[in-house]
């Protein structure tokens, strides 16, 4: 009796790679990245610059077309991914529960499927490792989960108009420099 309740238990993996079997896809939820805000303030900074100079051109001109722009609040919320726990058997019967971050294609991972998972730990030692990798041993596919990142959540237009400030400012200061 002793050694059925030891095979149920749930185990953090050791190891870096583990091979396993799927035993179940659990429900997944939305986590939030957390979005530093020395950095949003350094990126909103530097786009403001160029972002005024817009203003600046389309009062000249009498174009009443503003787009919104999100607010600081929104920014600083960050992006939200999916996290699926999920629950893997070794070979010698061991039960496993890692997370798997971002999305997959559905028919990617069935339970019953023989992989082999690359891990890594998280920040928090009370999260179980997350997936960086997955063999899928059963049918032969190399899978890699994408999440969200700060970049994509401030988006290309926003980093670009911030780059933008950025190279005025340094001519600006250069310029200055030279006086």
């Amino acid at each position: 009796m002793d050694s059925e309740l030891q095979s149920r238990r749930i185990h953090r993996p050791a190891q870096r790679i583990l091979t396993a079997r799927v035993v179940r896809l659990m429900d997944g939820y939305a986590r939030e990245i957390r979005v530093g805000q020395p950095v949003l303030v350094a990126v909103l900074a530097a786009a403001g610059v160029v972002g005024l100079l817009a203003r600046l051109v389309r009062a000249v001109r009498s174009a009443g077309s503003g787009a919104s722009r999100r607010r600081f609040k929104d920014l600083k919320k960050g992006p939200e991914y999916l996290v699926t726990p999920v629950r893997l058997r070794d070979a010698d019967g061991l039960l496993y529960e890692v997370e798997l971050h971002g999305h997959l294609p559905q028919s990617a991972l069935h339970p019953a499927d023989h992989v082999q998972v690359t891990l890594r730990p998280q920040g928090d030692p009370d999260l179980p490792p997350k997936i960086e990798r997955i063999v899928n041993l059963t049918t032969g596919q190399l899978l890699t989960p994408r999440t969200a990142t700060l970049w994509s959540h401030l988006g290309p237009p926003l980093l670009l108009q911030a780059f933008l400030g950025a190279l005025l400012l340094a001519a600006v200061v250069a310029g200055a420099a030279l006086v």
